[in-house]
């Protein structure tokens, strides 16, 4: 497995990281521990999780999977915004980031989270806050280093103007969508990004799966498949010009002798300034396809040869 650096702070990860949203919700600890230690077999270093994922048991599922391997990756964990509705007042965000990384590091069974994440930005709070409640657990040994995610390209670049003129440690990343399917990030935060050397670390790569190649339009859904059930997220993306455009890239990635799957990590990885690509994962044999996906290394010719969406 390929690892790439941050380039500030210089945390390396593997390309092909785990996204842990599903432990705690759509599968058990079994199957959890199961999918951590098919990633460590398949040299993937990069485990993502959140507080909010499965209410908690994500990052206890994780803690309790790697054990003594907790040393060999790099833990990801994201706190939580804010309850909706309270109103702000100053120190209101620094405690509940406080409190969130307290909780965090109890769930995982560890004493320091190597990334640790703003999960979405406060409307409310000024990003001084922010960044100083982060500083603050950097110098408490806590967290290695911080990051924000789902940050417009304005905010990222307030952010890092806050942290140069306060002295405070910059966000590394900021973790956003980012697809084939989904390249609404490039208008203005991917520049912005690698103008000011914050990483990219795409979260939905295959699109909910409509990337993985199971889903074909007029073809019945794999029964129990994410997007089986329709209806909220899924009906935006079930779009007859979604399916026309997938068609379009399996054809050329067929005629790679690839799949879709792989095209869609690959084209990520191909990407300035995306040291590494989550994945969210069920089962082993999903984590063992994500992993070989990242093996494709395209071309310029290649990039260039990708349809373009209509």
């Amino acid at each position: 497995m390929e690892k790439r650096r941050f380039q500030t702070g210089g945390l390396e990860v593997s390309l092909v990281g785990v996204g842990c949203n599903n432990f705690g919700g759509r599968i058990d600890e079994p199957a959890a521990a199961a999918v951590v230690h098919t990633a460590l077999d398949e040299g993937i270093t990069h485990f993502d999780t959140a507080e909010m994922y499965g209410n908690g048991k994500s990052e206890e599922f994780l803690g309790r999977a790697l054990g003594n391997r907790r040393d060999e990756v790099v833990i990801a964990t994201k706190a939580s915004p804010r309850p909706e509705g309270d109103e702000f007042r100053p120190g209101a965000l620094a405690r509940r980031i406080q409190e969130a990384c307290e909780s965090s590091l109890k769930r995982l069974g560890t004493d320091r989270i190597d990334l640790y994440y703003q999960h979405r930005p406060d409307p409310d709070a000024p990003l001084d806050e922010v960044l100083s409640t982060m500083e603050e657990l950097v110098k408490d040994g806590k967290v290695l280093h911080v990051a924000c995610s789902n940050y417009s390209a304005d905010l990222l670049g307030q952010a890092d103007q806050v942290a140069h003129d306060r002295g405070t440690t910059p966000f590394s990343a900021n973790q956003v969508e980012w697809s084939l399917l989904n390249r609404n990030i490039e208008a203005g935060v991917a520049p912005v990004a690698q103008k000011l050397g914050v990483a990219i670390v795409p979260y939905f790569p295959l699109a909910s799966g409509l990337l993985t190649g199971k889903y074909r339009q007029g073809e019945p859904f794999p029964p129990g498949s994410r997007l089986s059930g329709g209806g909220g997220h899924f009906a935006r993306i079930l779009t007859d010009e979604n399916f026309d455009y997938v068609e379009k890239l399996t054809t050329f990635a067929e005629s790679r002798d690839h799949t879709i799957l792989e095209l869609a990590f690959a084209w990520l990885a191909a990407q300035d300034g995306v040291p590494s690509i989550i994945a969210g994962a069920t089962s082993p044999e999903q984590v063992r396809s994500n992993a070989a996906a990242a093996s494709w290394t395209l071309t310029t010719d290649d990039l260039a040869a990708i349809p373009k969406r209509p």
